[in-house]
């Protein structure tokens, strides 16, 4: 029971989802059910090891942007991501934040939202990649300071697509272009890859049966420049404590 207690004592969560969290300890009972709802309503814990106080967002599913996707779909909500963003900034409680991504895609304006608040924090970040950060995962999992995938994880270069009505005229192929460019200026500013050498990837064909684009092994990943290091759970969070000690040198004194 006491080494139950202890593990809670370390365990906090923002409720609601994007407030700082309470970094007060204690041994109530509430601390389990407060965790527990966190996670399941927004993907999201926050955690002490030692002086760090570590945020652990998670990027599954499809980001969910404008429009409210089917009930079966499991979805990131860009509307509770961008907000918990702004609580660790600001937060003095938080060191370092960890996003763990497992995403095929979804809404391109939500995702490139995420990724540029994510790029421009002060606020120690790592990514993780974890089975897949395809299409719009590939600008999230960049974002960060230092970023991480799998070997069994793959990311997915495509075009962008789009659903609903779209009129075969060349204002649309311009559109196109300029949101494609957007995503490959990102890309190429916060990874190591060539952004002529993106672009081929996104437009190569005859990998992917029903669509353009290129298909990426963890290990390829990083041989291309996209992700900065293969790796698991405890590198990702190693190197963020390391960012972490290099932030604290470079803060002035009070």
């Amino acid at each position: 029971m006491s080494n139950k207690n202890k593990k809670n004592n370390n365990f906090f969560l923002p409720s609601p989802p994007w407030q700082s969290p309470d970094c007060s300890s204690g041994n109530n009972d509430g601390d389990d059910s407060s965790a527990l709802n966190g996670i399941i309503e927004s993907g999201s814990v926050t955690v002490r090891k030692g002086e760090h106080l570590i945020h652990c967002l998670t990027i599954i599913g499809q980001i969910e942007g404008h429009y409210i996707l089917p009930a079966q779909n499991k979805t990131t909500k860009y509307e509770h991501v961008i907000p918990q963003l702004v609580a660790i900034e600001e937060s003095d409680e938080i060191d370092g934040l960890i996003m763990i991504l497992n995403t095929v895609g979804g809404d391109i304006e939500a995702g490139l939202a995420i990724a540029e608040l994510v790029a421009g924090m002060t606020t120690p970040t790592v990514s993780l990649v974890l089975g897949g950060g395809h299409s719009i995962g590939v600008p999230l999992a960049v974002s960060t300071d230092k970023s991480f995938i799998t070997p069994s994880a793959t990311m997915t270069i495509h075009p962008v697509r789009m659903n609903g009505l779209v009129l075969g005229v060349p204002q649309t192929l311009s559109y196109f272009e300029q949101m494609q460019e957007r995503i490959v200026r990102f890309v190429s500013d916060n990874s190591e890859i060539n952004p002529d050498r993106f672009r081929e990837m996104m437009l190569a064909t005859g990998e992917l049966v029903l669509d353009v684009g290129t298909v990426l092994s963890g290990e390829a990943a990083v041989n291309e420049g996209l992700i900065d290091s293969l790796g698991s759970l405890s590198d990702a969070l190693n190197c963020l404590y390391d960012l972490i000690s290099q932030n604290e040198n470079k803060s002035p004194k009070g």
